[in-house]
Protein backbone atom coordinates (compact mmCIF):
# COMPACT_ATOMS: atom_id res chain seq x y z
CA UNK A 1 0.00 0.00 0.00
CA UNK A 2 1.73 3.36 -1.21
CA UNK A 3 3.21 5.10 2.31
CA UNK A 4 2.89 2.04 3.89
CA UNK A 5 6.38 0.49 5.07
CA UNK A 6 6.73 -3.38 4.84
CA UNK A 7 8.81 -5.08 7.33
CA UNK A 8 9.53 -8.57 5.77
CA UNK A 9 9.52 -11.25 8.80
CA UNK A 10 10.94 -14.62 7.80
CA UNK A 11 8.18 -17.30 8.72
CA UNK A 12 9.09 -20.01 11.60
CA UNK A 13 9.22 -22.47 8.77
CA UNK A 14 12.19 -20.89 7.10
CA UNK A 15 13.63 -19.80 10.11
CA UNK A 16 14.01 -23.32 11.37
CA UNK A 17 15.49 -24.26 7.80
CA UNK A 18 18.00 -21.30 8.63
CA UNK A 19 19.23 -22.69 12.12
CA UNK A 20 19.61 -26.27 10.40
CA UNK A 21 21.84 -24.89 8.01
CA UNK A 22 24.83 -23.61 9.76
CA UNK A 23 27.60 -24.89 11.38
CA UNK A 24 27.21 -23.08 14.91
CA UNK A 25 25.52 -24.90 17.51
CA UNK A 26 22.38 -22.83 18.68
CA UNK A 27 19.76 -23.61 21.13
CA UNK A 28 17.15 -21.75 23.12
CA UNK A 29 15.85 -21.22 26.70
CA UNK A 30 13.11 -20.61 28.33
CA UNK A 31 12.73 -18.48 31.86
CA UNK A 32 12.93 -22.05 33.54
CA UNK A 33 16.51 -22.33 31.61
CA UNK A 34 14.52 -25.90 29.95
CA UNK A 35 15.77 -26.00 26.12
CA UNK A 36 13.25 -25.04 23.76
CA UNK A 37 14.87 -25.56 20.38
CA UNK A 38 18.27 -27.24 19.93
CA UNK A 39 19.47 -27.20 15.65
CA UNK A 40 21.64 -30.06 13.57
CA UNK A 41 25.00 -28.54 14.77
CA UNK A 42 24.01 -28.72 18.15
CA UNK A 43 23.54 -32.39 18.14
CA UNK A 44 26.98 -32.94 16.28
CA UNK A 45 28.99 -30.96 18.53
CA UNK A 46 27.89 -32.47 21.69
CA UNK A 47 26.50 -35.88 20.78
CA UNK A 48 23.06 -35.17 22.12
CA UNK A 49 20.08 -36.34 20.27
CA UNK A 50 17.37 -33.07 20.04
CA UNK A 51 14.90 -35.28 21.50
CA UNK A 52 16.64 -35.52 24.61
CA UNK A 53 18.10 -32.18 25.11
CA UNK A 54 14.46 -30.40 24.36
CA UNK A 55 12.60 -30.01 27.51
CA UNK A 56 15.80 -30.52 29.96
CA UNK A 57 17.51 -27.78 31.98
CA UNK A 58 20.35 -26.25 29.78
CA UNK A 59 23.16 -26.99 32.39
CA UNK A 60 22.46 -30.33 32.27
CA UNK A 61 22.58 -30.58 28.99
CA UNK A 62 25.60 -28.02 28.17
CA UNK A 63 27.95 -29.05 30.14
CA UNK A 64 29.82 -26.10 29.56
CA UNK A 65 32.93 -24.66 32.21
CA UNK A 66 31.38 -21.48 32.14
CA UNK A 67 27.82 -22.90 33.69
CA UNK A 68 28.04 -22.96 37.59
CA UNK A 69 30.14 -19.76 38.01
CA UNK A 70 30.10 -17.30 34.83
CA UNK A 71 27.07 -18.97 32.90
CA UNK A 72 26.77 -16.43 29.73
CA UNK A 73 23.45 -17.00 28.90
CA UNK A 74 22.70 -15.92 32.71
CA UNK A 75 24.17 -12.87 32.04
CA UNK A 76 22.87 -11.77 29.63
CA UNK A 77 19.27 -12.34 30.53
CA UNK A 78 20.63 -10.29 34.10
CA UNK A 79 21.83 -7.45 32.12
CA UNK A 80 19.82 -7.58 28.99
CA UNK A 81 23.67 -7.65 26.78
CA UNK A 82 24.75 -9.72 23.80
CA UNK A 83 28.14 -11.56 24.81
CA UNK A 84 30.10 -12.22 22.08
CA UNK A 85 32.57 -14.97 21.57
CA UNK A 86 33.62 -15.98 25.41
CA UNK A 87 36.06 -18.79 25.21
CA UNK A 88 34.78 -22.04 27.35
CA UNK A 89 34.72 -25.70 26.84
CA UNK A 90 32.08 -28.41 27.02
CA UNK A 91 31.90 -32.20 27.65
CA UNK A 92 30.37 -33.89 24.92
CA UNK A 93 28.31 -36.85 25.20
CA UNK A 94 31.35 -39.43 24.91
CA UNK A 95 33.45 -37.55 27.84
CA UNK A 96 35.59 -35.75 25.53
CA UNK A 97 36.50 -31.83 26.17
CA UNK A 98 35.46 -29.65 23.30
CA UNK A 99 36.63 -26.48 23.25
CA UNK A 100 34.06 -23.55 21.60
CA UNK A 101 33.23 -19.99 21.54
CA UNK A 102 30.08 -18.44 22.88
CA UNK A 103 27.79 -15.89 21.65
CA UNK A 104 24.37 -15.13 23.53
CA UNK A 105 21.24 -12.41 23.15
CA UNK A 106 17.82 -12.33 24.34
CA UNK A 107 14.84 -14.16 22.81
CA UNK A 108 12.19 -12.16 22.16
CA UNK A 109 8.65 -12.74 20.71
CA UNK A 110 6.93 -11.11 17.79
CA UNK A 111 5.66 -8.52 19.82
CA UNK A 112 9.10 -7.75 21.62
CA UNK A 113 8.20 -9.49 25.04
CA UNK A 114 11.37 -10.79 26.25
CA UNK A 115 10.60 -15.01 26.63
CA UNK A 116 14.11 -16.54 26.85
CA UNK A 117 17.55 -16.54 25.20
CA UNK A 118 19.38 -18.17 22.75
CA UNK A 119 23.18 -19.44 22.71
CA UNK A 120 25.46 -19.81 19.88
CA UNK A 121 28.36 -21.80 20.04
CA UNK A 122 31.05 -22.47 18.21
CA UNK A 123 33.40 -25.79 18.00
CA UNK A 124 37.09 -24.82 17.86
CA UNK A 125 38.68 -28.09 18.10
CA UNK A 126 39.92 -27.36 14.75
CA UNK A 127 41.68 -24.18 15.89
CA UNK A 128 42.81 -25.96 18.93
CA UNK A 129 44.51 -28.17 17.27
CA UNK A 130 46.24 -26.18 14.90
CA UNK A 131 47.34 -24.21 18.25
CA UNK A 132 48.71 -27.43 19.30
CA UNK A 133 50.33 -28.10 16.15
CA UNK A 134 52.42 -24.61 16.23
CA UNK A 135 52.86 -24.99 19.76
CA UNK A 136 54.57 -28.40 19.65
CA UNK A 137 57.51 -26.38 17.36
CA UNK A 138 58.22 -24.78 20.76
CA UNK A 139 57.56 -28.06 23.20
CA UNK A 140 59.04 -30.95 24.57
CA UNK A 141 57.35 -32.98 26.91
CA UNK A 142 56.07 -30.14 29.51
CA UNK A 143 58.83 -27.74 29.06
CA UNK A 144 58.16 -24.76 26.08
CA UNK A 145 60.60 -22.36 24.77
CA UNK A 146 61.37 -20.07 21.97
CA UNK A 147 65.04 -19.20 22.79
CA UNK A 148 67.59 -20.22 21.06
CA UNK A 149 69.51 -21.52 23.73
CA UNK A 150 66.32 -24.19 24.48
CA UNK A 151 65.83 -24.58 21.18
CA UNK A 152 69.50 -25.73 20.66
CA UNK A 153 69.10 -28.07 23.78
CA UNK A 154 65.63 -29.59 22.29
CA UNK A 155 67.42 -30.20 18.81
CA UNK A 156 69.67 -32.33 20.62
CA UNK A 157 67.33 -34.42 23.09
CA UNK A 158 66.25 -36.89 20.72
CA UNK A 159 69.77 -38.19 19.71
CA UNK A 160 70.51 -37.93 23.83
CA UNK A 161 67.43 -39.91 24.64
CA UNK A 162 68.25 -42.87 22.09
CA UNK A 163 70.96 -44.02 23.90
CA UNK A 164 71.26 -45.33 27.25
CA UNK A 165 73.92 -43.07 27.94
CA UNK A 166 74.24 -41.47 31.73
CA UNK A 167 73.14 -38.04 31.64
CA UNK A 168 73.36 -35.02 34.46
CA UNK A 169 71.42 -32.18 33.98
CA UNK A 170 73.21 -29.00 35.82
CA UNK A 171 70.66 -26.03 36.08
CA UNK A 172 69.22 -23.38 39.21
CA UNK A 173 66.76 -24.79 41.58
CA UNK A 174 63.24 -24.50 39.47
CA UNK A 175 64.64 -24.82 36.01
CA UNK A 176 62.48 -27.59 35.30
CA UNK A 177 65.69 -30.20 35.53
CA UNK A 178 63.09 -33.01 36.42
CA UNK A 179 61.08 -32.05 33.88
CA UNK A 180 63.92 -32.07 31.34
CA UNK A 181 64.42 -36.14 32.49
CA UNK A 182 60.84 -36.91 32.18
CA UNK A 183 61.02 -35.36 28.44
CA UNK A 184 64.06 -37.35 28.24
CA UNK A 185 62.61 -40.67 29.29
CA UNK A 186 59.64 -40.46 27.31
CA UNK A 187 61.48 -40.13 23.87
CA UNK A 188 63.87 -43.54 24.24
CA UNK A 189 63.38 -47.14 24.18
CA UNK A 190 62.47 -46.83 27.77
CA UNK A 191 59.29 -44.84 28.03
CA UNK A 192 57.05 -47.70 28.18
CA UNK A 193 59.08 -48.80 31.36
CA UNK A 194 58.75 -46.47 34.77
CA UNK A 195 60.41 -43.06 35.56
CA UNK A 196 61.29 -42.61 39.37
CA UNK A 197 62.64 -39.92 41.26
CA UNK A 198 64.64 -39.60 43.89
CA UNK A 199 65.64 -36.09 45.71
CA UNK A 200 69.02 -37.38 47.14
CA UNK A 201 68.96 -33.60 49.04
CA UNK A 202 66.00 -34.13 50.86
CA UNK A 203 66.75 -37.75 53.35
CA UNK A 204 69.96 -38.54 55.15
CA UNK A 205 72.52 -40.65 54.15
CA UNK A 206 70.87 -44.11 55.98
CA UNK A 207 67.54 -43.59 54.83
CA UNK A 208 68.81 -42.32 51.21
CA UNK A 209 71.07 -45.93 51.11
CA UNK A 210 67.96 -48.10 51.62
CA UNK A 211 65.75 -45.71 49.42
CA UNK A 212 68.00 -46.39 46.54
CA UNK A 213 69.26 -50.14 46.76
CA UNK A 214 66.44 -51.63 49.56
CA UNK A 215 67.00 -53.92 52.28
CA UNK A 216 66.56 -57.42 53.23
CA UNK A 217 63.95 -58.67 55.81
CA UNK A 218 66.63 -58.32 59.41
CA UNK A 219 68.93 -55.96 58.01
CA UNK A 220 67.96 -53.34 60.81
CA UNK A 221 65.91 -53.25 63.48
CA UNK A 222 62.42 -52.92 61.68
CA UNK A 223 63.33 -54.45 58.90
CA UNK A 224 60.67 -56.82 59.64
CA UNK A 225 60.04 -57.16 55.70
CA UNK A 226 62.10 -56.92 52.62
CA UNK A 227 61.63 -53.80 50.75
CA UNK A 228 62.79 -53.04 47.12
CA UNK A 229 64.74 -50.02 46.34
CA UNK A 230 64.34 -47.27 43.78
CA UNK A 231 67.05 -49.16 41.44
CA UNK A 232 64.56 -52.03 41.55
CA UNK A 233 61.22 -50.10 40.97
CA UNK A 234 62.75 -48.35 37.96
CA UNK A 235 63.71 -51.76 36.46
CA UNK A 236 63.08 -51.12 32.52
CA UNK A 237 62.74 -47.35 32.75
CA UNK A 238 64.82 -44.62 33.86
CA UNK A 239 65.88 -43.17 37.10
CA UNK A 240 66.16 -39.89 37.85
CA UNK A 241 68.67 -38.73 41.23
CA UNK A 242 67.89 -35.37 41.79
CA UNK A 243 71.13 -33.11 43.82
CA UNK A 244 73.30 -35.60 43.08
CA UNK A 245 76.31 -33.30 44.33
CA UNK A 246 74.62 -33.36 48.31
CA UNK A 247 75.46 -37.08 47.94
CA UNK A 248 78.13 -38.19 50.85
CA UNK A 249 81.35 -39.54 49.96
CA UNK A 250 80.42 -43.18 51.80
CA UNK A 251 77.47 -43.40 49.26
CA UNK A 252 79.24 -42.14 46.64
CA UNK A 253 81.13 -45.37 46.21
CA UNK A 254 78.33 -47.42 46.12
CA UNK A 255 76.81 -45.47 43.76
CA UNK A 256 79.60 -45.89 40.98
CA UNK A 257 80.08 -49.22 41.41
CA UNK A 258 76.38 -49.64 40.69
CA UNK A 259 77.28 -47.44 37.31
CA UNK A 260 80.35 -49.37 36.34
CA UNK A 261 79.18 -52.95 37.17
CA UNK A 262 75.51 -52.64 36.46
CA UNK A 263 75.20 -54.33 39.70
CA UNK A 264 74.03 -53.90 43.82
CA UNK A 265 73.35 -55.11 46.96
CA UNK A 266 70.34 -54.49 49.21
CA UNK A 267 71.04 -54.21 53.01
CA UNK A 268 71.40 -56.74 54.46
CA UNK A 269 72.05 -59.16 51.59
CA UNK A 270 74.44 -61.12 50.28
CA UNK A 271 73.81 -61.41 46.78
CA UNK A 272 73.93 -59.06 43.86
CA UNK A 273 71.62 -57.89 41.83
CA UNK A 274 72.08 -56.52 37.86
CA UNK A 275 70.36 -53.05 37.20
CA UNK A 276 68.10 -52.59 33.59
CA UNK A 277 68.21 -48.94 34.40
CA UNK A 278 69.02 -45.91 32.68
CA UNK A 279 70.47 -43.19 35.24
CA UNK A 280 69.73 -39.20 34.58
CA UNK A 281 71.65 -36.92 37.21
CA UNK A 282 70.68 -33.55 38.23
CA UNK A 283 72.26 -30.71 40.60
CA UNK A 284 71.67 -27.31 41.12
CA UNK A 285 75.69 -26.83 42.04
CA UNK A 286 78.65 -26.73 39.71
CA UNK A 287 80.00 -30.45 40.22
CA UNK A 288 83.16 -29.20 38.48
CA UNK A 289 84.09 -26.80 41.24
CA UNK A 290 82.99 -29.59 43.83
CA UNK A 291 85.33 -32.40 42.16
CA UNK A 292 88.12 -29.59 42.36
CA UNK A 293 87.35 -28.83 45.92
CA UNK A 294 87.25 -32.48 47.19
CA UNK A 295 83.86 -32.59 47.90
CA UNK A 296 82.73 -34.95 44.71
CA UNK A 297 84.67 -37.99 43.58
CA UNK A 298 86.35 -37.64 40.20
CA UNK A 299 85.74 -40.86 38.98
CA UNK A 300 81.59 -40.78 39.75
CA UNK A 301 82.04 -37.10 38.21
CA UNK A 302 83.32 -38.46 35.07
CA UNK A 303 80.83 -41.70 35.16
CA UNK A 304 77.75 -39.70 35.23
CA UNK A 305 79.06 -36.68 33.16
CA UNK A 306 78.79 -38.58 30.16
CA UNK A 307 76.05 -36.08 28.78
CA UNK A 308 76.10 -33.01 30.11
CA UNK A 309 73.00 -30.81 29.89
CA UNK A 310 72.84 -27.15 31.47
CA UNK A 311 69.18 -25.34 32.02
CA UNK A 312 69.41 -21.57 31.56
CA UNK A 313 68.05 -19.84 34.14
CA UNK A 314 64.81 -17.52 32.90
CA UNK A 315 66.32 -14.72 34.33
CA UNK A 316 68.71 -15.07 31.03
CA UNK A 317 65.48 -15.76 28.34
CA UNK A 318 62.81 -13.42 29.10
CA UNK A 319 61.70 -13.89 25.71
CA UNK A 320 60.24 -16.96 27.13
CA UNK A 321 57.95 -15.62 29.64
CA UNK A 322 55.06 -14.81 27.43
CA UNK A 323 55.04 -18.28 25.95
CA UNK A 324 55.41 -20.04 29.60
CA UNK A 325 52.66 -17.39 30.85
CA UNK A 326 50.24 -18.71 27.62
CA UNK A 327 51.67 -22.36 28.80
CA UNK A 328 50.89 -22.13 32.45
CA UNK A 329 47.14 -20.22 31.67
CA UNK A 330 46.26 -23.17 29.43
CA UNK A 331 47.57 -25.61 32.23
CA UNK A 332 45.16 -23.98 35.18
CA UNK A 333 42.22 -23.46 32.69
CA UNK A 334 41.94 -27.43 32.25
CA UNK A 335 42.86 -27.99 35.70
CA UNK A 336 39.95 -25.43 37.37
CA UNK A 337 37.48 -25.34 34.57
CA UNK A 338 38.23 -21.86 34.22
CA UNK A 339 38.25 -20.02 30.38
CA UNK A 340 40.95 -17.21 31.48
CA UNK A 341 42.23 -16.00 28.06
CA UNK A 342 45.49 -14.14 29.10
CA UNK A 343 47.09 -11.28 30.67
CA UNK A 344 46.40 -7.50 30.13
CA UNK A 345 49.32 -5.37 28.99
CA UNK A 346 50.05 -3.94 32.48
CA UNK A 347 50.51 -7.13 34.44
CA UNK A 348 52.92 -9.07 31.32
CA UNK A 349 54.90 -5.65 31.81
CA UNK A 350 55.83 -6.77 35.71
CA UNK A 351 56.49 -10.31 35.30
CA UNK A 352 58.79 -8.80 32.32
CA UNK A 353 60.58 -7.33 34.97
CA UNK A 354 60.50 -9.31 37.47
CA UNK A 355 64.03 -11.32 37.98
CA UNK A 356 62.83 -14.79 38.92
CA UNK A 357 65.08 -16.01 41.48
CA UNK A 358 62.78 -19.26 41.55
CA UNK A 359 62.99 -19.35 37.79
CA UNK A 360 60.15 -21.49 36.06
CA UNK A 361 58.88 -22.78 39.22
CA UNK A 362 57.93 -19.49 40.59
CA UNK A 363 56.65 -17.80 37.29
CA UNK A 364 54.47 -20.96 37.58
CA UNK A 365 53.30 -20.05 41.25
CA UNK A 366 52.46 -16.30 40.23
CA UNK A 367 50.26 -17.45 37.43
CA UNK A 368 48.71 -20.37 39.82
CA UNK A 369 48.51 -16.96 42.57
CA UNK A 370 46.36 -14.91 39.81
CA UNK A 371 44.13 -17.89 39.06
CA UNK A 372 43.58 -17.82 42.98
CA UNK A 373 42.71 -13.87 42.95
CA UNK A 374 41.26 -13.22 39.93
CA UNK A 375 37.91 -13.71 38.83
CA UNK A 376 38.21 -12.04 35.67
CA UNK A 377 38.61 -13.15 32.08
CA UNK A 378 42.16 -11.88 31.89
CA UNK A 379 44.67 -11.46 34.29
CA UNK A 380 45.49 -8.17 35.90
CA UNK A 381 48.19 -6.48 37.53
CA UNK A 382 45.84 -6.50 40.85
CA UNK A 383 45.71 -9.96 40.74
CA UNK A 384 49.61 -10.42 40.76
CA UNK A 385 51.36 -11.11 44.02
CA UNK A 386 51.67 -7.85 45.97
CA UNK A 387 55.61 -8.37 45.75
CA UNK A 388 55.30 -7.40 41.98
CA UNK A 389 53.18 -4.81 42.85
CA UNK A 390 54.75 -3.12 44.80
CA UNK A 391 58.32 -3.00 43.24
CA UNK A 392 56.47 -1.10 40.53
CA UNK A 393 55.34 1.57 43.03
CA UNK A 394 59.03 1.59 45.05
CA UNK A 395 60.16 2.29 41.58
CA UNK A 396 60.88 6.23 39.47
CA UNK A 397 58.29 7.11 37.29
CA UNK A 398 61.02 6.91 34.36
CA UNK A 399 61.63 3.22 35.41
CA UNK A 400 57.90 2.24 35.69
CA UNK A 401 57.22 3.89 31.87
CA UNK A 402 59.97 1.47 30.84
CA UNK A 403 58.16 -1.30 31.88
CA UNK A 404 56.15 -0.92 28.70
CA UNK A 405 59.51 -1.19 26.74
CA UNK A 406 60.93 -4.77 28.40
CA UNK A 407 57.99 -7.10 26.32
CA UNK A 408 59.58 -5.03 22.89
CA UNK A 409 62.91 -5.45 24.29
CA UNK A 410 62.62 -9.34 25.11
CA UNK A 411 60.67 -9.64 21.75
CA UNK A 412 63.65 -8.23 19.85
CA UNK A 413 65.99 -10.56 21.77
CA UNK A 414 64.40 -13.67 20.51
CA UNK A 415 64.24 -12.54 17.40
CA UNK A 416 68.00 -11.85 16.73
CA UNK A 417 68.07 -15.32 18.94
CA UNK A 418 66.80 -17.26 15.89
CA UNK A 419 68.69 -15.03 12.91
CA UNK A 420 71.75 -16.07 14.95
CA UNK A 421 70.38 -19.53 15.01
CA UNK A 422 69.61 -19.61 11.92
CA UNK A 423 73.03 -18.12 10.25
CA UNK A 424 71.24 -14.96 9.16
CA UNK A 425 68.36 -16.40 7.33
CA UNK A 426 65.03 -14.55 7.46
CA UNK A 427 63.30 -17.25 5.98
CA UNK A 428 64.49 -20.03 8.39
CA UNK A 429 64.13 -17.78 11.39
CA UNK A 430 60.42 -16.59 10.83
CA UNK A 431 59.44 -20.45 10.60
CA UNK A 432 61.81 -21.05 13.69
CA UNK A 433 59.53 -18.19 15.88
CA UNK A 434 56.34 -19.94 14.05
CA UNK A 435 55.33 -16.23 12.20
CA UNK A 436 55.53 -15.74 8.86
CA UNK A 437 58.55 -14.03 6.84
CA UNK A 438 56.55 -10.95 5.94
CA UNK A 439 55.70 -10.47 9.68
CA UNK A 440 59.11 -11.35 10.79
CA UNK A 441 59.86 -8.43 8.19
CA UNK A 442 57.79 -5.94 9.79
CA UNK A 443 59.03 -6.56 13.50
CA UNK A 444 62.37 -6.39 12.30
CA UNK A 445 61.43 -2.45 10.93
CA UNK A 446 59.36 -1.49 13.97
CA UNK A 447 61.84 -2.45 16.65
CA UNK A 448 64.46 -1.31 14.93
CA UNK A 449 66.28 -4.35 14.35
CA UNK A 450 69.69 -3.98 12.46
CA UNK A 451 69.81 -7.82 11.21
CA UNK A 452 72.78 -9.39 9.08
CA UNK A 453 73.31 -8.71 6.02
CA UNK A 454 71.72 -12.52 4.95
CA UNK A 455 68.44 -12.72 4.22
CA UNK A 456 65.41 -15.47 3.43
CA UNK A 457 66.62 -14.90 -0.14
CA UNK A 458 70.38 -15.99 0.22
CA UNK A 459 71.54 -19.79 0.32
CA UNK A 460 73.34 -20.42 3.93
CA UNK A 461 76.95 -22.11 2.99
CA UNK A 462 76.48 -25.70 2.35
CA UNK A 463 72.75 -25.00 0.55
Amino acid sequence: MSGTRTTNVLPPESTRIILESISDGVFTVDHEWRVTSFNHAAEEITGIPREEAIGRRCCEVFRASMCETECALRQTMDSGKPIINKSAFIIDANGRRIPISVSTALLRSAQGKIVGGVETFRDLSLVEELRKEIAQRYEVGDMVSRSASMRKLFDVLPQIAASDATVVIEGETGTGKELLARALHTMSARKDGPFVAVNCGALPDTLLESELFGYKEGAFTGADKEKPGRFALAKGGTLFLDEIGDVSAALQVRLLRVLQEKKYEPLGGTQSIKTDVRVVTATNKNLADLVAKGEFRRDLYYRINVVRLELPALRERKEDIPLLVEHFIHRFNQMQGRAVAGVSPAAMALLMAHDYPGNVRELENIIEHAFVICPDASIRARCLPESLAAKRRSMPPASVSAFGQTVKTAEAQAILNALEQCGGNRTEAAQLLGMHKSTLFRKIRALGISPPREDGRTARPGQ
